[in-house]
């Protein structure tokens, strides 16, 4: 395990923690969130502290000690700030609108896309073309992006597409004319 996976998860006072056997429930103001880590991993609450010890006799628990820590950590995290997400729509004619938990897409095809939002993510629009999803789960959060940028991925010709917030999207020169 890693210097990093060794070391203790730590929270504040509006996370509560309660571990039953191998089993880590977290609650705070943005949600609860629960985790049973792989069998060679065992957790215990010290304080306001998780610590996460593994088995390093087996690959198994040198690899997994690691992975439970970082996961623990980010539920920490998540049920106490939150995450945010930030999607733009770029091209002509592309918007976006939520009407509860659904997040209905103009995206240049003959009909609107539909798409469910899960439980734990909340959905907001601002002009029309700019999304923030909010939610206490890193990885339904990550996985629900992925799912919408799939509708329409950013094209490197016009930069047309659903680009996440600060990303980069290289540009290729289009056709040159040279070649008759």
């Amino acid at each position: 395990m890693s210097r990093m996976g060794k070391r203790p998860v730590a929270f504040d006072s509006k996370v509560k923690a309660d571990l039953k056997g191998n089993l880590i429930t977290f609650k705070g103001p943005k949600g609860e969130l629960s985790y049973e880590p792989n069998s060679a991993v065992s957790l215990k609450i010290d304080g306001n502290q998780v610590l996460v010890t593994a088995d390093f006799e087996t690959k198994e628990g040198r690899v997994m000690g690691g992975t439970a820590r970082s996961i623990i950590n980010n539920m920490v995290t998540g049920v106490g700030n939150g995450f945010t997400r930030v999607l733009n729509l770029i091209g002509v004619g592309y918007r976006a609108q939520v009407q509860g938990q659904k997040l209905v897409l103009s995206l240049g095809f003959s009909h609107p896309v539909e798409y469910q939002l899960p439980k734990v993510v909340k959905g907001q629009v601002d002009n029309n073309t700019k999304i923030t999803l909010t939610s206490c789960d890193k990885q339904v959060l990550g996985q629900v992006c992925a799912e919408i940028r799939k509708y329409r991925p950013p094209e490197p010709y016009k930069g047309k597409g659903i680009h996440f917030e600060g990303e980069i999207i290289r540009r290729k020169a289009g056709k040159t004319g040279k070649g008759k």
